[in-house]
């Protein structure tokens, strides 16, 4: 167990007024976790400080090599006002994942559950009130060895902080137009496609911004072998409803194991679902589009938790999916999800810790 340190800030500043105009990753709460990693001592000096700028040498290796991994999850008000995380475990897990592929050190899970929760405890008066609002939480660690070559770091600091958010869909969930990329690839066998490292991210921009120039949303990722098959979109996994069967590409290194799939994924086998984890062609997708058997397809993820999607370009095609609305499985995704982290629903599988 950490024995974590406790510095509160003598300069609080002012909540949000209006939490409706939150927006995403805009402010960040007072305090923030930080714990340093020394070869040879481990991870030590365990603490929460008041959020602020951190002091590193232009050589510092993260700048020139990107060694580092980062996590995403939210804590939840109640309307009893309890907070809650949603499968906290799964971040930590995953991040260590990450780390294990990157070659940066593990944190216990235990106590990168501890971190999250010790730091939202501290600074639960920022968790926002309102319905559909929450407090993301970026855990993140970084290689601080200074002096330029290519190898892994002996130093790292691992670090939480958080910022609340407002709610994803403030007027009402409204479904996506989706980019099917077939130039760019994000990830490919061997690479880093399953770990939540930053340049992953890096290297997709250049595709989501040519997307967005043609009016679309996001980009949806083929594989980066054939070019054939459907992977994932620039920020969630995706899902796709085909003649009454759900199909999802399936983690094998090259997708994320996204939390939100994999719970999507435990209800929906649930409620008598078969789902299909394995290749699916995006040229399938777009007959059974052509055939009236593409009834709905939608992206999973922490921040909009599920993302309904009403049409796909491919090259010179379009497939329009549903009438343009939310689809019944993907709005019973959604308000199964959303209530039980938000406690309006029984928590029946233990996804939930209580903070405070």
């Amino acid at each position: 167990m950490l024995n974590i340190k406790i510095e509160k800030t003598t300069c609080p500043k002012p909540k949000p007024v209006d939490e409706s105009q939150l927006g995403f990753g805009k402010i960040s709460t007072d305090h923030m976790f930080v714990m340093d990693y020394t070869e040879g001592q481990g991870w030590h000096d365990p603490r929460i400080i008041p959020y602020q700028n951190f002091s590193l040498d232009p050589a510092t290796v993260v700048f020139h090599y990107a060694q580092e991994i980062f996590e995403g999850m939210k804590a939840y008000r109640t309307a009893e006002g309890k907070i809650q995380l949603f499968r906290p475990d799964c971040n930590a897990k995953r991040m260590n994942d990450s780390a294990d592929r990157l070659c940066i050190p593990n944190i216990p899970e235990e106590d990168f559950i501890q971190a999250v929760k010790a730091l939202v405890e501290i600074d639960a008066d920022w968790v926002p009130y309102t319905d559909g609002c929450s407090l993301y939480i970026r855990p993140f660690i970084f290689a601080t060895d200074v002096g330029l070559g290519v190898h892994a770091s002996k130093h790292y600091i691992f670090s939480v902080i958080a910022m609340p958010s407002g709610a994803y869909y403030a007027e009402g969930i409204n479904p996506v137009r989706i980019y099917v990329e077939d130039e760019y690839i994000r990830a490919a066998p061997g690479l880093t496609g399953f770990t939540k490292c930053g340049g992953n991210y890096a290297a997709s921009i250049k595709a989501g911004e040519m997307a967005e120039e043609q009016g679309y949303a996001q980009v949806l990722w083929l594989d980066g072998v054939e070019k054939k098959y459907v992977e994932e979109v620039g920020s969630m996994n995706i899902m796709f409803k085909i003649d009454g069967k759900v199909y999802t590409a399936a983690c094998t290194g090259t997708v994320l194991p996204g939390v939100t799939r994999r719970s999507c994924i435990e209800l929906m086998k649930d409620w008598g679902y078969e789902v299909i984890e394995g290749k699916l062609a995006i040229a399938d997708v777009m007959k059974a589009a052509q055939e009236g058997k593409l009834e709905e397809v939608w992206g999973t993820g922490t921040a909009a938790v599920v993302s309904p999607v009403k049409e796909l370009k491919w090259k010179d095609q379009v497939a329009h999916i549903g009438d343009g609305k939310i689809g019944p499985l993907t709005q019973k995704l959604y308000d199964t999800m959303t209530g039980i982290q938000w406690g309006k629903l029984p928590d029946d599988k233990g996804w939930i810790v209580p903070v405070c």
